[in-house]
């Protein structure tokens, strides 16, 4: 029975050890199945979870890359591959197309950009709002560039290196919309008037000299009128590229201000000198990219320029600008000028002397001046040329380049012209009923007087009152005003011609006149501009031009006034030439009345 008994406590701790190592088999199978479970599971969920982040990422408009501490690239999203332009399989050569951005006016390879702030971004997170980055040469992008790092759990001094890039390019252009020309996109006249003060600031901190430049095309509403409004709208745009190209390797920036006015701004100028041969430089080169896409259009440009302090106050700097561009297009076309003004001791200005303008024609402060033009072989007195003069009641005289300008933008001009032509035919009159010497007398004429319409009215209104001989009077008119106004001026003067008046062509040698043009025009006297023989004694080649101007004349029948001799060998130089009359400060400065007559008495 003991047997028994211990044979069964035998087996049953038998069986028990076997139980229980199968127990804790079947424990550790469970955990190693649970644990395989779970482990699958985390990896699913990992996985899961890496492809919603880089969906995530994918869907981010910033551009992103995650580079390791050797520049290796662990990561690329959609938008950064968008960006730099570079496939999903090679992005690893993430730099290859040669990406820059702009730094203190100059271009950098993105790669060294980031190599360069590497290490600080390792301390902060660095931000660069609004930065040029250039994709290709054609393509620039406006945007904002962070860098930062991020720390690799348990890797002690291992990090990953963010890049962020936000294109702002949208969104800058609808910022500076306001601030550019809508046709060529340069900054315009509301951005000019943004950066004047900068631009005087420069001034006063470098103690230096600032240029505004007013670039135009001449005779730009006649071109429109030629070609029409949508080609003569791409001479604007093809110019104001071929002019962004010029000035971007110069410290100039060029604006866009209203129809076809063009200002650049120049600041650290060194001297005038500089400024104008770098204008006609720029000048040159803009006529012969323009040119030669402009369908052999013949074009020139015309520029005006102001140095600050040398041309006027710093408030005063811009209207300068128009000023000198005023005084180029008066010399004829593709000139350069800078506006100097005369030092002058008075303490009036053009707004004051507008206003005084009627009150002094009603009081007759203007008085008729005459220039003595004399015969050129032998020397006699045998003209004159009736010129203004204003004897203000307050300033004294006032030079008639002072205010002529402003009575011909006033209207003035007109009245003051009816005050000349009776001035001169009065006086006529005059040395006729006392047997006084009988002279021509050369009278001025301006575009605003023959615009009224009332000019051959009034001067034949004068002619029969004054009963004068009328060739005892020549009208004058300038070149460059002929040359603009053949249609409206061959009636008017033919007109003359036809009631015993001389016509004499002014300044001539300052415009372009065609000679089919100087053929047919109703004058009989040429007037030789000054400009052309300030020089004539030095140079042969100025001799050569002006002798071959006198017998191109003289063979088209006309008869020849040089202006502007001041010296008797000038004098003797053109007389040999064949000029039938000279004028000029050689022989007298313009007289009043009293004192011309004691001259030629």
């Amino acid at each position: 029975m003991m047997m028994n008994i211990e044979y069964v406590m035998d087996m049953l701790i038998e069986n028990s050890v076997v139980l229980l190592i199968l127990s804790l088999s079947l424990l550790f199978m469970f955990c190693i199945l649970f644990f395989k479970h779970r482990v699958k599971r985390n990896s699913v969920a990992f996985k899961a979870r890496e492809k919603t982040l880089e969906k995530a990422f994918n869907l981010a408009k910033d551009a992103i890359a995650i580079l390791s501490q050797k520049d290796e690239v662990i990561y690329v999203n959609k938008s950064m591959r968008t960006l730099l332009q570079v496939e999903k399989d090679t992005i690893d050569n993430l730099f290859d197309k040669k990406p820059q951005v702009k730094e203190k006016k100059e271009w950098i390879p993105l790669e060294t950009f980031i190599q360069t702030h590497k290490i600080d971004s390792r301390k902060k997170e660095l931000l660069f709002p609004k930065i040029k980055l250039k994709i290709t040469r054609k393509e620039v992008r406006v945007v904002n560039l962070s860098l930062s790092s991020l720390p690799i759990e348990n890797r002690k001094d291992e990090y990953y290196f963010i890049i962020n890039i936000h294109d702002v390019t949208y969104m800058q252009k609808k910022e500076e919309l306001p601030y550019h020309h809508k046709l060529t996109q340069l900054p315009n006249q509301l951005q000019l008037t943004m950066d004047m003060p900068k631009l005087f600031s420069k001034v006063h901190a470098d103690n230096s000299k600032i240029a505004l430049v007013l670039l135009t095309f001449d005779h730009f509403l006649k071109l429109r009128a030629t070609i029409g409004y949508e080609e003569s709208n791409k001479i604007l745009v093809a110019f104001s590229n071929d002019l962004k190209n010029i000035v971007s390797t110069m410290d100039i920036k060029a604006y866009h201000t209203f129809d076809n006015y063009f200002l650049l701004t120049l600041s650290r100028v060194g001297s005038i000198e500089d400024v104008t041969l770098l204008i006609s430089d720029i000048q040159k080169k803009l006529l012969d990219v323009t040119s030669a896409n402009s369908k052999n259009l013949y074009l020139s440009l015309s520029a005006g320029i102001a140095v600050y302090p040398e041309s006027g106050k710093i408030n005063q700097i811009y209207d300068c600008a128009f000023k000198a561009l005023d005084l180029a297009q008066q010399e004829g076309t593709g000139k350069v000028k800078v506006y100097l003004p005369k030092k002058t001791t008075h303490q009036y200005d053009a707004l004051v002397l507008s206003s005084h303008i009627p009150k002094a024609l009603e009081n007759k402060e203007f008085e008729v001046y005459y220039q003595p033009i004399v015969e050129g072989k032998s020397k006699k007195v045998v003209g004159a040329e009736a010129l203004i003069r204003w004897n203000h009641s307050e300033f004294g005289l006032i030079s008639p380049e002072i205010f002529i300008g402003l009575m011909e933008e006033t209207g003035y001009i007109v009245e003051l012209g009816r005050f000349i032509l009776e001035e001169v035919f009065k006086q006529q009159k005059r040395w006729e009923l006392f047997k006084f010497k009988q002279i021509e007398v050369a009278i001025n004429v301006s575009m605003v007087e023959i615009a009224t319409g009332q000019f051959v009215q009034n001067i034949k209104k004068q002619l029969e009152h004054y009963k004068v001989n009328p060739a005892l009077i020549k009208f004058e008119i300038t070149e460059s005003v002929a040359m603009g106004n053949e249609i409206q001026l061959d009636h008017y003067f033919h007109e003359l011609r036809a009631l015993g008046f001389s016509i004499s062509l002014d300044d001539f040698g300052t415009g372009y006149t065609s000679f089919s043009y100087l053929k047919k025009f109703p004058a009989n006297v040429l007037k030789i501009d000054k400009s052309l023989i300030d020089h004539i004694a030095e140079s042969e080649d100025e001799r050569r031009i002006v002798k071959g101007i006198i017998d191109l004349a003289h063979n088209l029948g006309y008869k020849i006034v040089v202006e502007g001799i001041e010296t008797l060998e000038v004098s003797n130089i053109v007389t040999s030439y064949g000029a039938e009359y000279l004028q000029g400060y050689y022989f007298s400065k313009p007289l009043p009345l009293f004192e011309f007559q004691k001259l030629i008495r």
